[in-house]
């Protein structure tokens, strides 16, 4: 089978497409037919070895595709079922092998390209408005990045499922007036975010995946007892700072989750995908695909993410 696999690690150039032989499920595990992946920020950390892998290995971290093979012990699923996944490497491939208990069906109103965009992100930006802090109707929300992947999400969720007043920041007149249409109640630019939500009165939470460009001011926009959840690091990671800090500032939190920790059991797992696909199924959820590239240019879409060249999802079609 034809996958992308990293030998050293390093640039785009590492990434080579190889015919290898194709997995075999062991006990536990379902054997899939990809038909789409997800690309991610993680997918570029693991190519450069920010988080080092055994290599050489198969890259891909969320995907979506048929069963065609089931293994000791497999009852959940069946060849044939639709099934998707996020969290186990492998699916930048024409074949994966992943444990049953970390995958989901797919519904039939939702196509495998919103399924294998949506399980990373829909999922994260579920657990940051649901859970990491459960949004309340009228509470102001800044959502930074608020036209890319998770933030996209993320400020359908609160304005439309939550009813929070969102304070959407992006980089482009363009990025902004796309936050306006996903429901942002403001949609403003990096450099005036504080002013606006100062005139607002303060946020509740400030939504932030940008990290070391944004946490200072993100911090400085927050009410009392206020939460900044800093849930990525796109320009950087934040330095350490000075707990004092947070008390001088009102008693504030600052919390740095991650979905893993929000799935860590099969049932919670199946709770968020649930309600994630049927948010997408019901147009609660509006999945935008930024970009679909075939497997021989999965070095492409990773340039063109972190270049920041798109908006929306980008996925590998297989």
């Amino acid at each position: 089978m034809k996958a992308v696999v990293v030998e050293s690690h390093g640039g785009p150039e590492q990434l080579l497409v190889k015919e290898i032989a194709e997995p075999t499920p062991k006990a536990g595990e379902i054997k899939l037919r990809m038909r789409a992946a997800g690309v991610n920020f993680i997918d570029i950390y693991h190519r450069e070895g920010v988080y080092p892998l055994t290599l050489p290995t198969v890259l891909g971290n969320e995907g979506a595709g048929e069963v065609i093979e089931v293994g000791e012990g497999v009852t959940e699923f069946s060849v044939g079922d639709r099934v998707a996944y996020t969290g186990v490497l492998g699916s930048f491939a024409e074949h994966a092998v992943v444990p049953a208990l970390r995958a989901v069906k797919i519904p039939q109103d939702v196509s495998f390209d919103q399924a294998a965009a949506a399980m990373l992100q829909g999922m994260t930006a579920q657990f940051l408005a649901d859970s990491c802090f459960p949004l309340k109707e009228h509470q102001i929300a800044v959502v930074h990045a608020a036209a890319g992947g998770v933030g996209s999400l993320l400020t359908q969720l609160a304005s439309r499922k939550h009813h929070a007043t969102v304070v959407a920041t992006t980089s482009t007149p363009e990025k902004a007036a796309r936050a306006t249409r996903n429901g942002a109640t403001h949609s403003v630019g990096y450099d005036q975010f504080e002013e606006l939500v100062d005139e607002l009165g303060g946020a509740e939470v400030v939504y932030d995946g940008v990290g070391q460009a944004t946490f200072d001011r993100s911090l400085a926009s927050l009410k009392p007892r206020g939460m900044l959840v800093v849930y990525g690091a796109a320009s950087g990671q934040v330095p350490p700072f000075d707990l004092q800090r947070l008390n001088q500032a009102g008693s504030i939190y600052v919390t740095r989750p991650s979905l893993v920790h929000y799935i860590a059991t099969r049932q919670e797992l199946l709770t968020r995908a649930t309600t994630l696909f049927a948010d997408i199924a019901s147009g609660v959820l509006s999945i935008d695909i930024g970009g679909r590239y075939p497997l021989d240019q999965v070095g492409q879409a990773q340039l063109d993410l972190a270049n920041r060249r798109t908006t929306g999802k980008l996925i590998i079609t297989i």
